[in-house]
């Protein structure tokens, strides 16, 4: 233990020898960004911090990589200090101060959705939206251009399940129109499976439903021999059941849907996981940015260099702001390029936070802000 003291008051002793070292680094950062201001000239110069880092490398051998890592920390810091004094990302900070405030409302337009009356999508939207009238589309990308021809305010489409992961197709559509995520609903989904009058459980050979609900309910349909169909959602299949008149047909949806298609409710709760839980997005032309909105929602993309997304992700935690999402989607552009979304917690009206969502503006070539709102949990 002696030994083992000795080395970290070594350590202790070199650390405070970094420390004014680093301060001044940034000191004469903050001369940098005046003299970048005055010259309008960027913030972030790739070609300089690229030969920084080669000469870092060839400088320190075989610890090369090592030190790179501390000098690429030590950039992204003071890029960050130079960002918050020249204040760039104008588009973005306008679009966050004119942004609509207060309680999301429909104000009695029709909301968008998939599926028909029933779908868990149609409560979640009635539960969002209780005075506005809720138009059906058969596809998500019919929602899309719902609210694209302004034919909806708001659009409702799930985009992940607690059991079951993200709705691809959903996030895809998200990266394509990039339109405003401006609220959240968490909902509990209890499925169950239902059939026309006269059905018994154990006769049923096929359930129909979105791919989705099939994938949360497969010990079920493993279990006893159930054939699962795809559906393009649950409410269509419980209609689609319904009209079918075939007792060896069932649907896996909601109680409401079940009752909605006048079908005998089999058995509840068939989920694989009792708390299933799937979370939609409202999404709008408009940006709007509701009482109370603590998280954010992002798409950027990351240069095609070592430990690019790292460094990204390192200035969130610098800021001190949690990622709860990170999903990568390809581009296609046959290239194997990839582009991310996240979900951040936080609010744009923090000054820190909106610095970063600026700088990140500014630097990366990708970058979309899709919004700042509140999820909503369910209880």
């Amino acid at each position: 233990m002696d030994e083992l003291k000795k080395y970290r008051d070594e350590i202790d002793e070199i650390d405070d020898e970094l420390i004014p070292l680093l301060l001044r680094r940034m000191e004469v950062s903050k001369a940098v960004a005046e003299y970048k201001t005055k010259r309008g000239m960027p913030v972030l110069n790739v070609q300089r911090e690229k030969e920084i880092l080669e000469d870092v490398s060839e400088k320190c051998g075989d610890m090369g990589d090592l030190i790179k890592t501390i000098f690429s920390a030590a950039m992204d810091a003071s890029r960050a200090l130079q960002h918050n004094i020249i204040g760039g990302g104008k588009e973005l900070r306008d679009a966050v101060e004119n942004a609509q405030r207060g309680v999301l409302s429909a104000d009695g337009v029709p909301v968008a959705c998939q599926g028909v009356e029933g779908a868990y999508s149609s409560i979640t939207a009635k539960r969002l939206f209780p005075d506005s009238p809720v138009d059906y589309h058969r596809h998500f990308e019919d929602v899309f251009e719902a609210v694209n021809k302004n034919e909806a305010r708001f659009g409702v489409i799930p985009v992940e399940n607690s059991t079951a992961g993200s709705v691809h197709e959903a996030y895809d559509l998200i990266m394509k129109y990039r339109f405003y995520v401006v609220g959240a609903y968490d909902l509990k989904v209890s499925h169950c499976i239902a059939a026309v009058e006269g059905a018994r459980f154990e006769n049923i050979e096929e359930a129909y439903s979105h791919p989705q609900a099939l994938s949360q309910c497969s010990n079920i349909l493993k279990n006893f021999g159930i054939t699962g169909v795809n559906s393009t959602n649950t409410a269509a299949a419980a209609k689609l059941v319904s009209e079918s008149k075939n007792t060896k047909l069932a649907c896996i949806c909601s109680e409401e849907a079940a009752k909605k298609y006048n079908l005998t409710i089999l058995r509840r709760n068939i989920q694989n996981v009792s708390n299933n839980t799937t979370r939609f997005i409202v999404i709008s032309k408009k940006l709007v940015i509701p009482d109370g909105a603590d998280k954010i929602s992002l798409i950027f993309s990351a240069p095609h260099t070592t430990g690019s997304l790292y460094r990204v992700l390192g200035r969130f935690s610098m800021t001190g702001l949690n990622l709860t999402k990170l999903e990568s989607r390809p581009v296609a552009n046959g290239k194997f390029d990839y582009i991310f979304y996240a979900d951040v917690l936080g609010s744009v009206y923090d000054e820190a936070t909106l610095n970063l969502l600026c700088a990140l503006h500014d630097e990366l070539e990708e970058f979309t802000f899709l919004g700042n709102y509140r999820e909503i949990k369910e209880i």
